[in-house]
């Protein structure tokens, strides 16, 4: 039982200095121009690019999707993220309370 409490200790720790790393300093994050209305899944008939443009229409803002790991960034810099909706990005920049202050967004390869 000790070891198993030890090991569960040990896994929090390493998933909080991961999420510390990520938080703060400058890192590189890639996945698709999105809204905040739909997030992670478009419900909207016409693609990924349509919905987006949809939803920003009616009040909604540009985010960065990155479904390999579930999360919905707010992003920064809106005039950069509406040259890209639903399209691969790679957004370089400060992450701070799952918003990321835009240094750089590409269009990814």
């Amino acid at each position: 039982m000790k070891k198993i409490a030890g090991g569960a200790a040990l896994l929090a720790l390493a998933c909080g200095l991961c999420l510390a790393s990520q938080e703060g300093g400058t890192a590189t994050f890639t996945g698709s121009i999105g809204d905040s209305m739909c997030g992670l899944k478009h419900v909207m008939p016409g693609g990924d690019k349509a919905c987006t443009q949809a939803c920003i229409k009616e009040g909604s803002s540009y985010v960065l999707v990155d479904t390999s790991h579930n999360r919905v960034y707010k992003l920064s810099d809106q005039s950069k993220s509406s040259k890209y909706p639903g399209e691969r990005v790679k957004v370089t920049g400060t992450l701070k309370s799952n918003t990321i202050q835009v240094s750089s967004l590409d269009a990814a390869n």
